[in-house]
């Protein structure tokens, strides 16, 4: 049983992780101004899905929204990484 546990811990790890990745990859893109490709895309799509909760609460509560910053972006890398720290 610990087996099972052990493997499941990691393959969530490993997962969260690749998404912190994406999310980093995806904020360092959004420095640089380019054309629309399929891999910008490809993260969008990905890390879209995690963030716009996020995004909902902070515009239903109004917080943040005269910063111009994404914040509900840090925020949710920041959950992420706390995240993976209690898993790890």
């Amino acid at each position: 049983m610990y087996f099972v546990f052990t493997i499941l811990q990691n393959t969530v790890v490993i997962a969260l992780s690749v998404l912190q990745l994406a999310m980093l990859i995806r904020a360092i893109m959004s420095w640089f101004p380019m054309e629309s490709n399929a891999f910008e895309n490809f993260l969008y799509t990905i890390t879209e899905p995690i963030i716009l909760p996020v995004r909902r609460l902070f515009i239903y509560f109004n917080w943040f929204q005269d910063l111009p910053i994404d914040m509900a972006f840090f925020f949710t890398y920041l959950l992420l990484s706390v995240l993976l720290i209690v898993l790890a």
